[in-house]
């Protein structure tokens, strides 16, 4: 955190001497080894507080670059909440992870020499704050048919939302070519909510494949057969051969559903909810398996770097178009460099307009928006909702993770916010070492992906956010409890 707080300190001075690329290049630096020492220390890919630090510092200093005209210099107080969101996040974070790795020190000295001699496990490794070794925990035994059928209902939901939506708004985006922004217009309130929780099915996908493989079906190959369960069944471990692998009946149909869930996407010509279902989904693979190789980024990368390009096309989005919303201050910049440049840097300041123009804070409506959506009271009383967007330009709305949170209470609401958001975080995080039920990686993923794009959005003041989340809740229970109909085997 000092090499945090010294390169801060260090870019603030530089870029109020308008030295903009450096002053971005040492946020940078700072953001990286932020989350280098959070991955040093835990060897995880994905660890909420490095993926937080590397997504909001490292936007930070993109923003710092001052390659738009539409950006300008920054108030104090922009900069003193851009610092006290990290710190506050950052500090909550290290007190929850001490807290528990002093009551795990506790508990093991009373029992740890028990279980050393029972199980053979060394005490002290529990308390070294590292992700096991062995894998994720999660039991994925037997639970192949209720994840399947869990991808089942969201996906038979969503596309029956879908359908509902295009029937009765009269278009498919995805064939509304030349018609600028028709996937804003592809909504119906309360049942597009449905729509796109098809993004959840391909983490679910993961989990299926992780599940087959702990059962032993054909799809446990050197990729998905190793992370998870322990090291070869009972019978193997006596030296007995196992019996044949039982044919995997769902991996069609749950492959099916899966392309189904990314299709629905496609034709909503929705770039965001693609990247959200793939991200999630990498996301759950990296946290049951703990890795993610090199290889495959470069296939997922040459995969969606095409839709992503098909889908802006489709939207009728045309690089003049584009260029003139941005407005480079080099208009020769290539369109490839300034359209995710502008999707990063301009949030950071939409935020600094939001802390110059604001008159009167929200006094928490702006973060309970959730509510008012979800129970339909926006309907019934508009003001819950009035409140005017402070951005650099109408066209450019997306906002960082904070933008709400000061929005209700200012300075104040920042740091409420990061105390908050860091201790859930490092709770959810405990929590991942622990959990017996496979759907807590899909929960996590979700969190993660957040964090991943804590430049992007007002994550936890979004009505979506939490549908995912009470949706993921639903399918938790169902796989580790559920109705004792449905059986544990496919």
């Amino acid at each position: 955190m000092a090499v945090y707080l010294i390169c801060y300190a260090l870019s603030y001075l530089l870029a109020r001497q308008h030295v903009y690329m450096l002053s971005g290049l040492v946020l940078i630096t700072a953001a990286l080894w932020l989350y280098w020492r959070d991955y040093r220390a835990s060897r995880d890919l994905i660890h909420l507080r490095g993926l937080f630090c590397l997504a909001f510092v490292g936007g930070q200093g993109v923003s710092c670059f001052k390659l738009s005209r539409l950006q300008t210099d920054w108030a104090g107080e922009t900069w003193l909440c851009f610092l006290l969101a990290v710190l506050a996040f950052w500090l909550a974070f290290e007190a929850v992870k001490r807290m528990a790795l002093r009551r795990q020190e506790n508990g093991g000295r009373e029992g740890g020499r028990r279980e050393h001699d029972c199980q053979g496990i060394n005490p002290g490794r529990i308390n070294s704050g590292r992700f096991p070794e062995t894998g994720a925990t999660g039991e994925f035994n037997g639970s192949s048919k209720r994840i399947l059928i869990c991808m089942a209902g969201i996906t038979g939901v969503s596309a029956l939302a879908f359908i509902f939506e295009a029937v009765k708004l009269g278009f498919i985006p995805m064939f509304s070519y030349g018609v600028p922004h028709a996937y804003s217009y592809f909504h119906v309130s309360g049942v597009h909510y449905f729509t796109v929780s098809c993004v959840l099915v391909p983490s679910l996908f993961v989990l299926y494949l992780f599940s087959r493989a702990a059962d032993g079906g054909e799809c446990g190959n050197r990729v998905f057969g190793t992370a998870v369960g322990r090291p070869g069944t009972k019978a193997e471990r006596s030296g007995n051969p196992a019996p044949p692998a039982a044919p995997d009946r769902g991996l069609i149909p749950a492959a099916v559903l899966t392309g189904i869930s990314i299709l629905i996407p496609l034709l909503c010509v929705s770039r965001f909810q693609l990247i959200l279902a793939v991200g999630m989904a990498v996301f759950t693979f990296i946290s049951v398996r703990r890795t993610f190789r090199l290889k495959y980024l470069l296939i997922l990368c040459a995969l969606m770097v095409p839709a992503y390009l098909a889908l802006t096309v489709l939207r009728s989005h045309s690089v003049s178009y584009l260029n003139g919303i941005f407005e480079m201050k080099n208009p020769h910049t290539p369109i490839f460099v300034t359209q995710p440049y502008m999707y990063i840097a301009n949030n950071y300041d939409n935020f600094n307009c939001l802390v110059e123009q604001l008159g009167s804070h929200s006094m928490g409506l702006r973060m309970l928006f959730p509510v008012w959506a979800l129970t339909g009271l926006k309907f019934l009383n508009p003001s819950l909702v009035s409140f005017p967007i402070f951005v650099t330009k109408e066209e450019l709305t997306t906002v960082t993770l904070i933008y709400d949170a000061y929005y209700d209470f200012g300075v104040l609401g920042i740091l409420l916010f990061g105390l908050l958001a860091g201790a859930a975080c490092a709770l959810l995080y405990r929590l991942r070492w622990r959990a017996r039920n496979p759907v807590c990686h899909v929960i996590y993923a979700q969190i993660a992906m957040y964090m991943a794009l804590a430049f992007f959005t007002t994550w936890f003041s979004n009505p979506s956010t939490w549908f995912y989340l009470a949706v993921t809740a639903a399918a938790y229970w169902f796989v580790g409890h559920g109705f004792p109909y449905f059986g544990r085997d496919m």
